[in-house]
């Protein structure tokens, strides 16, 4: 027997509704129980609940071709698709009976005692505790990563780079003579940033950022005089600031460990180039709800109200920022200069002339996080903050989350810039609990 068979867990389907397209010329089983599963979840209002819809339409559409008992064709190249059915007496003794989990791993064994093969009956799961159960009973298994863009979280692109130069480039960097880059000699990204270190003295340092190869490096705008009374305590934050204001930088994705100034950094270059240099109309700030989208709307209240608990780290950045005058914070929320948006409801929206910054980025999916982008209209800027080392969502993780993605996929275009803040700036305790705990 050459073709294998992939019994695929609920928790693959509710992270991505196109899986069972993605095995070749293999079959993918599906367990009644994984149908059951799904059908709990179609009617959330988030990409959970959007990749359970699809995919229970795609099974539909798959009965004009013939049975679901029976192995259906899925095209060419793309092997076929059957429901299996279970039998709970295959299970250890001690197996819970009524666990969910544990009826799709005897469904998996129901496949291999009528096949009488079990090297070809692999079960793939997002659940590690699933994998060691299966391992446990003799049953081949695999994690499902479709989305893994790097291989380990450490491999993120980081936006800055040490570059090793003569001496005498620092200081033509530094009397304003117009340097190429050879693409021969360093490979970068668009906005990418430099520190060109002297092959002499390493403590002669110049900080630059990289745009094209047919464009000069450029000097790294410091704000002496602050933005919006933040100041850049370090150069990554120096780097993220120079990316934040600039208006030709349409995204901007910030990765960073609590307190590393993600948000205050972002929040204040927004209500500059809003209050200060109306070059945006308004600031939309939003942050991923855990689940998303479904626990709001048990909450009494306006969207602002209902959004409260999730954004109080939000608006205590904002009051710090406005010198704690919540009275003018209120005012600018009641005239539409500040939303507090929910990201239930963006879907559907074409935002235009607006600063968005979307908080916990990590805890969406790639999904989720395209159809928030695809919102963004004319003349708006949209910011992307997050920890990939701190995500809440059970269905992706630091090399799959929407963020990852969208650092790794967007660093090669001119419109995008990216910077990984590493130093904790919020306080002494903060920054120790981020290391040590």
């Amino acid at each position: 027997m050459s073709k294998k068979y992939y019994v695929l867990d609920t928790n693959v389907y509710l992270s991505d509704c196109d899986a069972i397209f993605n095995y070749k010329n293999n079959n993918v089983a599906i367990p009644l129980k994984v149908l059951e599963e799904v059908d709990k979840h179609k009617k959330r209002q988030d990409g959970v609940g959007a990749n359970a819809r699809q995919f229970i339409r795609t099974l539909d559409e798959l009965r004009e071709k013939g049975s679901l008992d029976e192995e259906i064709k899925l095209g060419k190249g793309k092997g076929s698709v059957s429901v299996i059915p279970c039998d709970l007496s295959l299970l250890p003794v001690d197996y819970e009976k009524n666990n969910p989990d544990n009826i799709i791993i005897a469904s998996t064994l129901t496949l291999i005692r009528t096949l009488g093969d079990s090297k070809h009956v692999i079960l793939v799961s997002q659940d590690i505790n699933m994998r060691v159960k299966c391992d446990s009973l003799g049953i081949q298994t695999e994690d499902y990563v479709p989305n893994q863009i790097v291989e380990r979280a450490e491999e993120v692109f980081t936006g800055f780079l040490q570059y090793l130069v003569d001496d005498v480039f620092i200081d033509r960097f530094y009397s304003g003579e117009k340097i190429l880059l050879n693409e021969k000699d360093i490979k970068l990204f668009p906005n990418q940033f430099l520190m060109l270190v002297s092959n002499a003295n390493d403590k002669k340092t110049a900080l630059a950022r990289f745009k094209a190869y047919n464009q000069p490096i450029t000097k790294v705008k410091e704000y002496k005089n602050g933005v919006w009374g933040i100041y850049a305590k370090n150069k990554e934050q120096q780097f993220a600031l120079d990316l934040l204001m600039d208006p030709e930088v349409k995204i901007v994705s910030l990765i960073g460990r609590a307190g590393s100034g993600k948000t205050l950094n972002a929040l204040a270059a927004g209500l500059q180039q809003i209050i200060e240099d109306k070059i945006y109309t308004k600031l939309i700030v939003s942050r991923p709800v855990q689940p998303m989208g479904k626990d709001i709307g048990f909450l009494p209240g306006t969207i602002e109200e209902k959004m409260t608990p999730w954004l109080a780290p939000v608006q205590d950045n904002l009051e710090f920022l406005m010198g704690d005058d919540k009275e003018h914070l209120k005012m600018m929320m009641e005239q539409g200069t500040i939303e507090m948006e929910a990201l239930t409801y963006i879907r559907g929206r074409s935002i235009a002339n607006a600063y968005i910054i979307i908080d916990e980025s990590q805890n969406l999916t790639s999904h989720e996080l395209k159809t928030i982008i695809t919102r963004v209209g004319e003349g708006t800027k949209i910011i992307l903050t997050g920890d990939i080392e701190q995500i809440d969502n059970a269905y992706v993780d630091a090399t799959t989350n929407g963020l990852t993605y969208a650092v790794e996929k967007l660093k090669p275009y001119e419109l995008v810039g990216h910077i990984t803040l590493k130093k904790g700036e919020r306080s002494d305790v903060a920054t120790l609990a981020a290391q040590v705990l």
